[in-house]
């Protein structure tokens, strides 16, 4: 009986949809595997296509194209080399499933549909997909795997299942989106995975940008007793070799390399660069534009941009008003020049004052108000737009979580642009950020070492000048205290109750809890962002604009 299995662990970054560029990835890493040694590959959860296929997997051609890209992968392990773990959809019997298929000898060798569909939070499998039932092992050359797809591994059934019906060792893809802490979760679950069924585990997770969902890999191996016996890198490619050994009826994994794994601050970095970077590559845009307004939001995205294209993939404008300030001025050309990218300036008083032209004769004698305001910011978005739509560049919006959940953002203004990378991050997490980003430099970061801003950007008071004087705190909260109530608000959805009794005053959460609820319209009209919490706008958190439920102010 054969005693040692070597099994490569592709953590690869597929673009969605794109099915011929897939096919070409796998085989590329089936190639790199097989110089490594291996006899088996293992690639993530529906990698022909790409995860969420969301629904295209609705259109008859892309299944078939599927099936044909499969096909073509199961005939190039025909040559004696490694076997392969591909995911992709399977239509049996007029049902269609998320599976896993084992391709060895030219052919497909066994198939195996993913059981437990998520339908909570990003994901929507049963929209899509019909529930395989609870599978038994495959058998690869001597071994029996039992293998899993995702959320399979996440609930003790599955696991529990093959491990009675003889598997040696649980192998599951995945395509398991990134969020801050979600690294610990994982190998929490996978722990009691190994200590229900005394089996090792492996967890092969995708990487990449897809459109608002960050997938991190951080890929790694369990032994039955528990250990981890190798860790694959977050947010990077890699192919790691393990090799196993049977003993009595499990298989265990020797010791393999171990990744380091990222801090807090450093891992959201990098899904935001990551995200914007595949978003920005995979869409053809040639680069960014953005405003940089001398503010920490726009210093943050610009350095975010310029770690994940390069300096000479993004232009920064300045657009000044009458209220923008001399610091201010100052803050952005500082920024402009310790990132190295273009800067322009291009004043907005000229616009202001042809819409004062053309509007007081309707306006009348009325006084000056946020209409004025929001005109400020919709010149900016204009002139923004018109650069994109000249040069091909994509607008980067660059407003925060706390500012679009409590409305703190202009339709058509500021919020104009193709995607966000701070639209999951708070203020306060955008602060430890920056901070963060001027002592460190992330690894695979385009971006240059040392500071990427100026120490004023993060000292000084948070200002949307739009009218003289003006900061943030004139009209909301305190940032520390008003994420507090947001995070019990959106991530916690709890009561003003309950956050009256963790200390909040109560006239603070309901002007908060209001502001949030009113928003929602805004929000919807918002571009896609990065998620980073468990609970981000859009996908996540789904609700209604037109609204009438008030039993959280009760």
């Amino acid at each position: 009986m054969t005693k040692r299995l070597r099994l490569a662990l592709a953590q690869l970054n597929m673009h969605e949809g794109a099915l011929e560029a897939n096919a070409t990835t796998i085989l590329e890493a089936r190639a790199r595997a097989a110089g490594m040694g291996a006899e088996l590959v293992l690639t993530p959860e529906f990698s022909i296509a790409g995860y969420p296929p969301e629904d295209l997997v609705m259109k008859p051609a892309f299944i078939e194209a599927c099936r044909a890209g499969i096909g073509r992968l199961a005939a190039a392990t025909g040559d004696g080399g490694p076997g392969l773990v591909v995911g992709g959809p399977w239509l049996a019997d007029g049902k269609l499933h998320n599976a896993a298929y084992l391709l060895d000898d030219g052919k497909i060798t066994a198939v195996r549909a993913k059981h437990e569909l998520p339908n909570y939070g990003v994901f929507d499998d049963k929209r899509h997909f019909v529930a395989g039932p609870a599978p038994g092992p495959v058998s690869f050359r001597g071994f029996r795997l039992g293998l899993m797809v995702c959320e399979d591994w996440w609930l003790p059934d599955v696991s529990e299942t093959l491990a009675e019906s003889g598997a040696e060792v649980l192998l599951s893809i995945n395509a398991s989106p990134y969020e801050a802490g979600k690294r610990d979760t994982r190998i929490g679950l996978a722990v009691g995975r190994v200590v229900e069924n005394g089996l090792g585990f492996v967890f092969l997770n995708q990487v990449g940008g897809q459109d608002e969902l960050v997938f991190d890999g951080a890929s790694f191996v369990l032994n039955p007793d528990r250990s981890v016996a190798a860790r694959l890198p977050e947010f990077d490619q890699d192919i790691v070799l393990t090799e196993w050994a049977r003993e009595g009826d499990r298989l265990v994994c020797a010791p393999g390399p171990i990744a380091a794994e990222d801090s807090r601050e450093e891992s959201i970095w990098r899904a935001m660069t990551l995200g914007l970077a595949d978003y920005v590559n995979k869409n053809g845009f040639p680069g960014v534009v953005l405003g940089l307004s001398g503010g920490i939001d726009s210093a943050v995205s610009a350095a975010v941009a310029v770690d994940a294209l390069g300096a000479e993939r993004v232009r920064a404008v300045m657009l000044p008003s009458p209220y923008t300030s001399r610091d201010s001025l100052e803050d952005a050309e500082s920024c402009a020049r310790l990132l190295g990218i273009r800067y322009d300036m291009i004043p907005i008083t000229p616009a202001m004052e042809a819409f004062h032209q053309v509007l007081s004769p309707v306006f009348g004698n009325r006084a000056p108000d946020i209409t004025e305001e929001n005109i400020q910011s919709r010149a900016r978005g204009l002139i923004l737009m018109a650069l994109s739509n000249k040069f091909g560049d994509m607008v980067l919006t660059t407003g925060n979580k706390s500012e679009m959940s409590v409305g703190y953002a202009t339709l058509y203004g500021d919020m104009c642009g193709g995607f966000s990378v701070l639209k999951d991050v708070y203020k306060t997490t955008v602060f430890a950020l920056s901070r963060w980003r001027n002592a460190h430099h992330p690894r695979g970061a385009k971006g240059p070492k040392g500071r990427v801003m100026p120490e004023r950007v993060i000292a000084k008071p948070p200002s949307a000048e739009l009218k003289p004087n003006q900061t943030d705190q004139d009209s909301l909260p305190p940032y520390d205290m008003l994420d507090a109530i947001l995070e019990g608000l959106v991530e916690g959805e709890q009561s003003v109750d309950a956050l009256v009794a963790k200390g909040h005053d109560r006239a603070t959460v309901l002007r908060v809890w209001r502001m949030l609820d009113r928003a929602e319209y805004k929000r919807r009209q918002a571009p896609p962002g990065v998620k980073i919490s468990p609970r981000a706008f859009g996908r996540d958190r789904r609700y209604p604009i037109t609204n009438g439920f008030t039993a959280l102010v009760s």
